[in-house]
């Protein structure tokens, strides 16, 4: 069925013939659809505003998203929305006529963060924490202006694994990016519809599309050194061992609470043998002090 030339969805126009390619878009879609259907992302008749930012996982999860609904599988209503904030060199064009020329809903929003972040972050530290909180606080509004139930993310397998390590050594916490929240107002959900798909075959992808990528380091401040490392072990690790960030991703959804030391997560003072049960039947056990 995807391969239908007749009933396409613009996004795909040009799409390769090549084996490969159809393989490759075909496992995208079954991830999204998977993730969607296992976390319970559809409301039906409900709006979504789609974050597009320009890189190629959200051209990636845009297109995917489309020809879902394009396929009736789903039914819900789609607005692109580009938050521009302000970026030098940012160029503002691409977006808006790309969309335009897909024939796809869209928003653009005018916000200068940059300025705020410049001024507010010291020299020498990088701008993506606080950036991040105020293109989120900008995105919420602009979900609840237009209606929407939902800010749908592009935040890929990779990104959620690499978020999991950050947490591991650095916050000693267990904790990732999940595939779906609740914000803090309690108004809105947030999606991240590419959470089973692999990085790489979001840049394959965008890149056989030939989507118009806007670099992610136009303001100057590279990714934080912490999760550059953390992306660098887990290169190594899969090129020592093919297919480990994909068994690393399946441990996460495979968690045993009884097998972590989290008490709040598991009742282990109340944990009983038959034999211990028997004693508690018949004598009082003593409490340490």
């Amino acid at each position: 069925m995807l391969d239908d030339a007749d009933d396409i969805h613009p996004l795909f126009y040009g799409a390769p013939k090549t084996t490969e390619f159809k393989k490759l878009r075909k496992r995208i879609v079954q991830n999204v659809r998977e993730a969607i259907e296992q976390y319970g992302m559809i409301e039906r008749d409900a709006r979504w505003l789609v974050c597009l930012s320009g890189g190629k996982d959200s051209y990636t999860l845009l297109a995917v998203l489309h020809e879902l609904k394009w396929r009736g599988l789903l039914p819900v209503e789609l607005l692109a929305c580009n938050l521009d904030q302000g970026q030098p060199g940012f160029p503002a064009t691409v977006l808006p006529e790309f969309l335009e020329k897909m024939g796809v809903p869209h928003r653009i929003e005018y916000q200068d963060t940059y300025s705020i972040v410049v001024d507010k972050v010291p020299q020498g530290r990088t701008y993506c924490a606080l950036c991040s909180r105020l293109r989120r606080g900008n995105l919420y509004r602009i979900a609840r202006e237009e209606g929407c139930s939902a800010v749908v993310l592009g935040h890929h397998r990779d990104d959620i694994l690499e978020t999991f390590f950050m947490n591991l050594f650095h916050g000693g916490r267990l904790a990732t990016m999940p595939p779906k929240l609740v914000n803090e107002e309690g108004d809105l959900f947030v999606y991240r519809p590419l959470a089973h798909v692999a990085e790489a075959d979001c840049e394959k992808f965008a890149t056989a599309m030939r989507y118009p990528i806007i670099p992610c380091d136009l303001c100057g401040s590279q990714d934080g050194l912490q999760r550059q490392q953390v992306k660098a072990i887990l290169d190594g690790w899969e090129k020592n061992s093919p297919g480990r960030r994909q068994v690393m991703f399946r441990a996460l959804t495979n968690a045993r609470p009884s097998h972590l030391l989290d008490s709040d997560l598991f009742d282990f003072k109340g944990l009983r043998t038959s034999a211990t049960q028997d004693n508690e039947n018949s004598s009082e056990i003593p409490v340490l002090r």
